[in-house]
């Protein structure tokens, strides 16, 4: 109002009345703003909710924005009520070093540092990583970060909550799903369930019928038939692994190649596939700690690979449709023959070599991969292999319905981050259980 003052009285004879028009349009708009706080310290922030925060953002504005002056930004909110925001803000305010209103990787670990009863030390290491690669290095302020929380909350209540037009609030980029896949094979969870995909299309019945015929003469090369004995657990475990482990590693050399022709992201895919080739390698690798194969054998494991690595690359090259689901129903027979080796276990009477191996020691490769523990039993480890093949059966017949360009859905950095922001909101709820999520 003072610069509008001095400039009125400083301005040419014929511009005065123009000048005091829009003196008197400022003292509107101020007048309003000032209306508005009003009434909003007079309903108590109850609704709508706002969340007001102590510094003047820099993010790009949008609808959500109902006041903006220097020095404050409000915001709408539609699950959070005003109690936990102050909690939020405060636990901002503690770990917010430069006092810049923006939240950093740094910041962000610390934050979740003390919330330990949530976060493990390895997730709050996973979380600052992914954090850094979806800001590009950069930060977030107090009030997206807020209401990104808000966002989640409310997601989690109603299905059907999608975001609007603005976006994640967070503003994340997808470098991330590049180069970030991290998947730790130890504490998981061995009661799988077997269950089957039925075939849809047509090349979803050839995959599968190519899969039954395969399986019929598998069983006949490894004498499967009748009753099951540890000689035979092992040479079918071990020649089963070495042709398990060519899908995972083809899949990622195609997308590759394919990644660089077309200088394109490949969405975390190639990532993906790569893990899975050395989980499988590594279910070989323990297995031959516990017989070594003979000459005859290994010749065999040469010409299988030789054959059907041929066949899987020129047939992933032609339709990875139809690879990722052939290799879906192959991991539904893995966990089928791993269910029947495991309840032979079980089963085997006191004294008989199957009975050993509920007690003995597992191989220290597949104890330390599998976190099993310096007690880790040979039949822990095959719970722990079932694990894995359940997760690659679901992962592939995943795989075989997603479009071309779509994001790896099983390590969506997104998603990850989601989840972390809503163990966080939760996390203070419990330690305060007496103040509503929502507001009434």
């Amino acid at each position: 109002m003072i610069a509008a003052t001095s400039l009125r009285r400083s301005a040419p004879r014929f511009l005065r009345p123009v000048v005091t028009a829009a003196a008197g349009h400022e003292k509107a708009i101020y007048s309003a703003i000032g209306s508005q706080a009003s009434n909003y310290l007079q309903q108590g922030w109850k609704s709508p909710l706002m969340v007001q925060s102590k510094f003047f953002s820099t993010a790009a504005l949008d609808d959500a924005v109902v006041v903006q002056t220097p020095g404050s930004v409000t915001k709408k909110l539609r699950v959070l009520n005003m109690d936990t925001v102050k909690n939020i803000l405060k636990e901002l305010n503690a770990v917010d070093r430069n006092s810049d209103g923006r939240i950093d990787t740094d910041e962000l670990k610390q934050l979740l540092r003390k919330h330990n009863s949530a976060f493990t030390e390895d997730e709050i290491v996973e979380i600052g990583e992914l954090f850094y690669a979806g800001k590009s290095g950069g930060s977030v302020s107090f009030d997206r970060f807020i209401e990104a929380i808000d966002r989640v909350v409310q997601r989690q209540e109603s299905d059907t909550v999608e975001l609007d037009e603005s976006g994640n609030p967070l503003k994340l980029g997808s470098c991330g799903n590049e180069y970030l896949f991290y998947k730790s094979h130890g504490n998981m969870d061995w009661n799988i369930e077997l269950k089957h995909t039925p075939p849809e299309t047509f090349v979803d019945r050839l995959a599968y019928n190519a899969v039954k015929g395969v399986r019929l003469a598998f069983d006949a090369a490894t004498g499967w038939n009748g009753e099951i004995t540890p000689t035979k657990v092992m040479n079918r475990t071990i020649y089963l692994e070495t042709i398990a482990a060519v899908p995972g590693m083809v899949a990622a050399i195609v997308r590759h190649f394919k990644s660089l022709r077309t200088m394109q992201r490949d969405g975390g895919m190639i990532q993906m596939f790569l893990d899975e080739a050395n989980n499988e390698r590594m279910h070989l690798l323990t297995f031959v700690r516990m017989k070594n194969p003979n000459a005859l054998f290994r010749a065999a494991v040469v010409g299988g690979q030789f054959g059907f690595g041929s066949v899987f690359l020129l047939a992933y090259m032609i339709s990875p449709h139809f690879c990722h689901r052939f290799v879906g129903y192959v991991e539904e027979e893995a966990c089928s023959t791993y269910t029947k080796i495991i309840q032979a276990i079980e089963q085997a009477p006191e004294g008989t070599e199957l009975a050993a191996w509920r007690t003995q020691l597992a191989p220290a490769i597949g104890r330390a991969y599998w976190k099993l523990g310096e007690t880790g039993s040979v039949l822990d480890l095959m719970y722990a292999v079932r694990a894995d093949e359940a997760e690659h059966r679901d992962v592939n017949h995943l795989c075989s319905n997603m479009k071309p360009g779509q994001i790896n859905p099983v390590f969506n950095t997104e998603e990850k981050l989601n989840t972390m922001l809503l163990k966080y909101v939760q996390d203070i709820m419990e330690r305060d259980p007496n103040k509503p999520l929502q507001h009434q």
